[in-house]
């Protein structure tokens, strides 16, 4: 199995700060996984974005994932793809990228979190927890049972994935969610727009390291 950190950082569009200078500050504050996800680009911005990123990210240690663009593989020092498409077929993905690249999938229901255990995902994101503004969606909130009820049927068929929660998660959020037992969390607005980028990260990671309970 491949190592995946339990706190996910992931970029976005916003006018205040470039996905650059985003992850110039998750890494100064310790991020282990960056991941950019930008979908507003054409493919040679994206990549001047992603040469840049990948710079930063290695003279930090800290893997970089990229969401979607999976045809960008092999064009600059990419550890993974995240894959929102819900739908995707990760038998075909994984044929495509090798297993030595990290493949994580987004699910918000059970049947499909499953099949993408089942199908060769290494991690999955699972929301969303509650209401964001970062990726608005119409899909009904988890909140803490919702994963309560995830990590229960996964126990219940024997599968073992490591399971992140995403979507509108706030720092007094964290202790109650990683009891559920899922493997971590995956943030963005609530650092993006807090007062102090770098402090708000180094509170997340040390609520999600504390409470670990796998």
């Amino acid at each position: 199995m491949k190592y995946i950190e339990k706190l996910h950082y992931i970029t976005h569009d916003i006018p205040h700060l470039s996905h650059v200078q985003q992850v110039l500050l998750a890494c100064e504050a310790g991020a282990k996984w960056i991941q950019y996800r930008c979908l507003s680009k054409n493919d040679e911005a994206l990549l001047k974005d992603i040469k840049a990123i990948a710079e930063i990210c290695d003279d930090w240690g800290t893997t970089l994932i990229v969401t979607d663009h999976v045809h960008l593989n092999g064009k600059a020092d990419i550890q993974g793809f995240h894959i929102e498409d819900m739908d995707a077929d990760f038998i075909a993905l994984r044929k495509l990228v090798g297993h030595d690249i990290t493949l994580g999938g987004s699910a918000n229901t059970v049947e499909n979190l499953i099949r993408l255990a089942r199908d060769g995902a290494d991690y999955v994101g699972y929301g969303p927890f509650a209401d964001t503004e970062t990726k608005p969606n119409n899909y009904a909130h988890l909140g803490i049972e919702g994963y309560q009820h995830v990590v229960s049927a996964l126990k219940a068929q024997a599968i073992s994935i490591p399971l992140l929660a995403v979507g509108g998660i706030k720092t007094y959020d964290v202790e109650a969610l990683m009891q559920t037992g899922i493997y971590g969390i995956a943030i963005s607005g609530a650092l993006n727009f807090a007062g102090d980028f770098i402090e708000a990260y180094q509170d997340f990671y040390n609520l999600v390291k504390e409470g670990a309970v796998n």
